[in-house]
């Protein structure tokens, strides 16, 4: 078992995941490569510093070039807002680092499409953070799909519902600038939903969607904070330029059927990304806010016992889970990005790509153009055209 050195462009929601998972992973999983936490970088000053601190860094630097260009750093873990991400990971790659990348992969499909490019011709290992996919339930669910345990898929409904800027007075942070992050709703949760169901169904053929900005203006912040910011009494206001919610439907490849749906605007939903599989032999229902549970119907059940079981994926049997607690202990957000990291560490001592990897979002951003076209030209969109 060897060492991987890592150095981190962010410090904020993404950061502070990251880096427990970092300080975590071989607590829990020993056979794992062991994180070096050599660098984070941000560019306030105070805020890094009192980061690194905070998080056991070993250093930090404002201009993450000094990062890149470090001999002591292995892997550059990239969780910085999104218009960074593309900059970034093309110098890293060609310094010959490996690369960790937060969703969405890029602000477009063109800039994520060079991304992949420039990984592949640096023969670097690539990763993208899609979390949920380390979910034990979720592996169970995509375990019962590769067993053919529920049958043919005939449909697949998800919703990524949240509340956080209901209030027209919250303030106008990063994530409602297109600018900088690309899109709202739909690349910040529709971008796991489509990456859930690639990962469970299989490839999209074609999308059709609608999005609403229900506030237009918000007020202009005087400092962010993660997902929050402070703004002065009476301060001026600045347009709102991305999505508040995305719709849209879908048909996949091998012919089933999907809808998708993306909201800021669900008041009383803090963080409901759940998805259902319906299929020839039974169903599939999972909500992230009872993250250790999985539901399953089974259509050959005898008639007197049909119904939606519960299964709770906290067992040995269940993946990941022979390292964490006994049966029935839950695990929680935090320790699916330590999953995660163990496919990436994984990967890179094994000489492979690990999964999902910036080919994966390349094909989710694939679909975000796609279901934006769709919502600008009013129409059906084929994702192979794009």
């Amino acid at each position: 078992m060897g060492q991987i050195r890592v150095g981190m462009v962010g410090y904020k929601f993404m950061g502070k995941a990251h880096s427990h998972a970092y300080r975590d992973v071989s607590m829990f999983f020993p056979d794992t490569p062991k994180p070096v936490m050599k660098f984070i970088c941000g560019r306030n000053e105070n805020g890094v510093k009192q980061a690194a601190e905070q998080f056991g860094w070993e250093s930090y630097v404002t201009d993450w070039r000094d990062l890149i260009n470090s001999s002591d750093i292995d892997l550059v873990d990239i969780n910085a807002p999104s218009d960074a991400h593309k900059e970034i990971a093309l110098a890293a790659a060609a310094a010959g680092k490996h690369l960790f990348c937060e969703k969405p992969l890029a602000l477009s499909l063109s800039d994520a499409r060079e991304m992949l490019k420039a990984a592949e011709e640096a023969g670097v290992k690539h990763m993208i953070s899609f979390n949920y996919r380390f979910v034990p339930a979720v592996q169970l669910a995509k375990k019962l799909i590769s067993e053919d345990r529920i049958g043919q898929i005939h449909h697949f409904r998800a919703w990524f519902l949240q509340d956080w800027i209901v209030n027209p007075e919250f303030p106008l942070v990063w994530r409602l600038q297109k600018e900088v992050a690309g899109s709202g709703a739909l690349g910040d949760l529709g971008a796991h939903l489509i990456d859930l169901s690639h990962y469970l169904i299989g490839d999209i053929h074609e999308v059709v969607g609608m999005s609403e900005t229900f506030v237009k203006e918000r007020p202009l912040p005087n400092k962010m904070t993660g997902l929050s910011a402070g703004i002065d009494k009476d301060a001026p206001k600045g347009q709102v330029t991305v999505d508040d919610a995305t719709l849209f439907l879908a048909r996949f490849e091998n012919g089933a059927l999907g809808s998708f749906e993306a909201t800021r605007f669900a008041a009383g939903q803090r963080c409901t990304n759940a998805f259902e599989i319906n299929g020839s032999k039974g169903s599939i229902r999972f909500d992230f806010e009872r993250m250790n549970e999985l539901e399953l119907y089974f259509t050959e059940d005898a008639d007197d016992v049909q119904g939606f079981r519960r299964v709770l994926a906290t067992d040995p049997a269940h993946a990941y889970m022979q390292a964490w607690w006994p049966p029935g202990h839950p695990i929680g957000f935090e320790h699916t990005f330590i999953h995660e990291t163990v496919e990436l560490f994984t990967a890179i001592e094994e000489d492979r790509q690990p999964s999902p990897n910036f080919t994966d979002g390349v094909k989710c951003q694939q679909v975000l153009e796609a279901v934006e076209l769709s919502i600008r030209d009013r129409r059906w969109v084929k994702i192979d055209k794009l």
